[in-house]
């Protein structure tokens, strides 16, 4: 047995060898400049929220595209109009109850952790968006109320500060001096105009191109409400409600309403039934009317106050839905803008 090779296998080898070298030589430079794999976003990027929340879905938006996290982004929205005082119906500035203090409430999903965090009738505090993601992060608990909300607030090292504008707090004036004919306060001069009762909310749903989703819904709350009012904002599966498979959903508007019919989560469940998110914020908005008592709905059965739903799936397709004719904010990745809601009725005259 010999190792020699054969004439065969000698010339076979020489001739893929040949081979070898003549092939051209592949540069480092070119290997690094190979074209990338670009993979499609599992979303579509998108905040919606209420028609007073144009900068809070761009900056949701903005951030979400940086890779923030979705509810982190949502708040570092809210908070524009919480710590704006000229809007009056969140945060500082926010219309006070019948004594004339500002109560606010807040609360917030995380889609991809599936923990809810809620504070209510917390005093002193411009951002309640912050201390209810604090109480999910931080806490084994859902809803801190009242003063233990606003001591744990504290001891997270915010400030207590005086929420109520002159602004604010003129409004409220001219509501007291108002209340009726019998009381002790001098009634305002005719021709001066009343303040209607407003109802002030932001409710912001967002989804990141990755597809998790978060909400949150911030507010001060029904104008002149009886001090320890809490309204639907507070209230996880009402005021709003995510699940990181389906969507999620807010509301504004009469909060009694919507507790009624728990409408964050009923949203949310239509969607997770196949209905479009346009589409499942009407059905709500429907069983909202259909849960009212008669004194809430006017001889041609419609409701006398306003409700309004908003929603996200989990694609980034979004919708909206009011009692009565209305507008939402909107950024779907290319901008922002004001969209029309659908609605179940027009407003007469």
């Amino acid at each position: 047995m010999t190792d020699r090779p054969s004439r065969r296998s000698f010339i076979g080898s020489a001739g893929s060898l040949a081979a070898v070298l003549a092939l051209p030589s592949v540069r480092s430079a070119d290997v690094l400049q190979a074209p990338a794999i670009r993979r499609a976003p599992l979303a579509q990027p998108v905040a919606i929220s209420s028609a007073n929340s144009l900068a809070p879905v761009t900056r949701t938006v903005e951030l979400v595209l940086q890779g923030t996290d979705t509810l982190d982004a949502a708040v570092e929205g809210v908070k524009i109009q919480e710590l704006d005082p000229k809007d009056d119906s969140v945060g500082y500035g926010g219309l006070p109850n019948a004594d004339g203090v500002v109560q606010l409430d807040c609360s917030c999903m995380h889609g991809p952790t599936r923990r809810a965090g809620a504070v209510g009738a917390l005093e002193g505090i411009k951002t309640p968006s912050e201390v209810a993601m604090l109480v999910l992060k931080y806490t084994n608990h859902i809803m801190l109320v009242g003063e233990g909300a606003k001591r744990f607030a504290l001891s997270y090292g915010f400030k207590d500060e005086e929420l109520l504008t002159p602004e604010s707090r003129q409004k409220w004036l001219v509501w007291r001096a108002n209340r009726g004919p019998e009381d002790d306060w001098l009634q305002v001069p005719d021709k001066e105009p009343m303040v209607v009762r407003p109802t002030g909310t932001i409710n912001l749903n967002v989804v990141s191109p990755s597809g998790d989703i978060s909400s949150i819904t911030t507010t001060s709350g029904l104008a002149w409400k009886l001090p320890g009012r809490v309204g639907d904002s507070a209230i996880v599966g009402a005021g709003q409600y995510t699940d990181n498979e389906i969507g999620a959903a807010g509301s504004t508007g009469r909060g009694e309403s919507n507790i009624m019919v728990c409408g964050g989560y009923l949203t949310v469940d239509g969607m997770r039934r196949g209905l479009k998110p346009t589409d499942a914020c009407l059905e709500t908005l429907k069983r909202a009317v259909a849960m009212s008592p008669s004194r809430l709905i006017d001889e041609k059965g419609r409701p006398k106050f306003g409700l309004t739903f908003y929603a996200v799936n989990k694609r980034g397709e979004f919708g909206a839905a009011s009692m009565y004719p209305g507008r939402f904010a909107v950024h779907d990745g290319r901008d922002a803008r004001f969209v029309d809601c659908a609605y179940l009725y027009e407003r007469t005259k």
